[in-house]
């Protein structure tokens, strides 16, 4: 009798950042212990969620209780592990869905991963806990508003984004007022809500954080020096950036970073692995909150890899490790 047990690896999504998923997906397919678990990928699409069987036909899920019958039998999940960035992944969608269900997953809960989501809500979320971040505006595209009226609110240059998604699609850097109209149309064509955020001066550090039985890990992290005017996806991507991982830095500084770290994630209430990035300003001597990945990239090219190698794992242990702890939340 099979005492394993049986882990639903997904991949895939709704969304432009799909491919990021299938690239991730490499990494943590290589790394998954399949000693210790039964592990099936499931292609999440908008024509059907699919695993693959060994001799090449594809198989449907059901979406009614989430189950899979290869070969006759009946596969029934244990935990997920969930490897989707953008929707339905990394916006809380699925997590409901297994909550309804009753099926433990490796990332943060509905609520958080929703509200995370949304970079506007986050910051205020984060703002109120005390936690310091830049001033912004959250625009909606059905209510538009003059770009005079935002140059007078926000302090030039100012970040424009779209306010939902991630791997910074959309983004743009605008360093004066006759900018904003192009970077707001840009950002408006992946999203109906858009964040225009002041710009921090400073270093630019993120950070994987962790829980592992009560104790909240924080990895060695990572200083980003972008080729680029800011960290875009091309930078992210593309190899046109240096990441430097640990950070070289003073420990006056990594008390700050790590603390801080630690505090984002016990007031969203994260769950699995996080990573969050911080502008790090010298004159203020504090690190400001950019925004909470609740579902980072694993591929090769990602940090959070970068990170565990560095804290001495190998990213079997890091994998186990967070579907272990999804597997006592059942």
């Amino acid at each position: 009798m099979n005492l394993r047990p049986v882990i639903a690896f997904l991949t895939g999504g709704y969304s432009g950042e799909a491919e990021i998923s299938y690239k991730s997906a490499i990494t943590i397919e290589k790394n998954i212990d399949t000693e210790k678990f039964d592990v099936y990928k499931i292609d999440i699409r908008q024509d059907g969620w699919w695993y693959q069987a060994p001799g090449g036909e594809a198989i449907e899920i059901d979406k009614n209780d989430f189950s899979l019958r290869v070969n006759e039998a009946l596969i029934r999940f244990d935990a997920v592990l969930i490897g989707i960035h953008g929707t339905p992944g990394e916006d809380g969608k699925l997590q409901g869905y297994f909550d309804m269900l009753g099926i433990p997953y490796t990332s943060c809960d509905a609520a958080t991963s929703a509200l995370t989501f949304n970079k506007r809500y986050t910051v205020a979320v984060a703002a109120f806990a005390g936690i310091k971040v830049a001033q912004s505006l959250h625009l909606f595209k059905n209510r538009p508003i003059a770009s005079a009226s935002i140059a007078a609110q926000l302090q030039m240059p100012v970040f424009v984004k779209p306010n939902n998604g991630g791997s910074s699609i959309g983004m743009s850097k605008v360093m004066d007022p006759s900018g904003l109209d192009a970077a707001l149309q840009k950002a408006f064509q992946e999203d109906e809500q858009v964040l225009v955020e002041e710009f921090i001066s400073g270093r630019e550090f993120t950070i994987g954080v962790f829980r592992k039985g009560d104790e909240i890990i924080t990895l060695p992290f990572t200083e980003v020096i972008t080729k680029k005017d800011f960290f875009d996806f091309e930078a992210k991507y593309e190899g046109l950036s240096e990441e430097i991982t640990p950070a070289q830095v003073a420990e006056e500084i990594a008390v700050k970073v790590r603390s801080a770290a630690r505090r984002v994630y016990e007031v969203f209430n994260c769950r699995g692995i996080i990573r969050i990035d911080f502008i790090y300003n010298e004159a203020a001597g504090e690190p400001y909150m950019l925004e909470i990945n609740t579902v980072p990239g694993q591929s090769e090219a990602s940090i959070v890899p970068q990170q565990v190698k560095a804290m001495g794992w190998t990213l079997r242990d890091f994998y186990s490790a967070l579907i272990e702890e999804a597997l006592a939340d059942k």
